[in-house]
């Protein structure tokens, strides 16, 4: 259960109205989903959170698809059941397949068990690897 009340259309400000707008807009749907209405209760929130999200997504060097598998294995590894079902659709709609899915968990899950390996251990990263492979400058 949700820790506010959830800010319908009808019952938002003319700001938060905008927002919803304007998600409705760029999305092609009719409906606002929970978590924005959620972040409507502090209309600041909720207009500097969907500007972020608006931009960040906005296909770029990374497409769509791309872009969604991260925000999926992200999601996974902060447990945000949340976003992890709402991105899961999104990614699905933007031409994910179940055998992308179920590969996308696999390097998921074998990232998190050899990071956590990694800090167990405490291990140096190796001067080749300094810099993600870039020569300093």
């Amino acid at each position: 259960m949700a820790t506010v009340e959830f800010i319908e259309y009808e019952e938002g400000s003319p700001e938060v109205r905008e927002v919803y707008d304007d998600i409705m807009t760029t999305r092609h749907v009719d409906w606002i989903n929970n978590f924005w209405k959620a972040l409507a209760v502090q209309p600041e929130l909720l207009q500097r959170t969907w500007s972020g999200v608006k931009e960040v997504m906005t296909p770029g060097a990374l497409d769509a698809l791309t872009k969604e598998l991260i925000y999926v294995a992200v999601s996974v590894t902060n447990s945000c059941k949340y976003c992890i079902n709402s991105h899961t659709a999104a990614a699905r709609k933007k031409g994910m397949s179940e055998e992308m899915l179920a590969e996308l968990m696999a390097v998921v899950g074998m990232a998190n068990q050899t990071n956590a390996l990694a800090n167990g251990f405490q291990i140096e990263v190796d001067d080749v690897f300094q810099h993600g492979g870039r020569a300093p400058k």
